[in-house]
């Protein structure tokens, strides 16, 4: 499997809001999870070019990714700017 529970965790834990390996719900720690699915399925389409399916969800998660990140922006956008400059994505 490409994500371990202790990566899930360590994703968690340096993203989050709390800090803490529990911290799962908090929208911080989704998108940092959401960014690493994106690059492993962004790494898996540039050498299988016909997989539609993977194509697919990668494209979900962009759009879940954005969901979350608009919250943000509507509802604290130092949080929102934060996550951004760790995580190095823009809009």
């Amino acid at each position: 499997m490409y994500l371990a529970p202790e990566k899930k965790a360590e994703l968690f834990k340096n993203h989050g809001r709390l800090k803490s390996e529990k911290d799962t719900g908090s929208p911080e720690s989704q998108i940092a999870l959401f960014t690493y699915r994106i690059q492993h399925l962004t790494q898996h389409l540039k050498t299988n070019k016909k997989d539609h399916s993977s194509r697919l969800g990668l494209l979900k998660l962009v759009g879940k990714r954005r969901r979350l990140l608009d919250y943000l922006v509507k509802n604290d956008i130092e949080r929102y700017r934060s996550i951004i400059q760790e995580l190095e994505i823009r809009k």
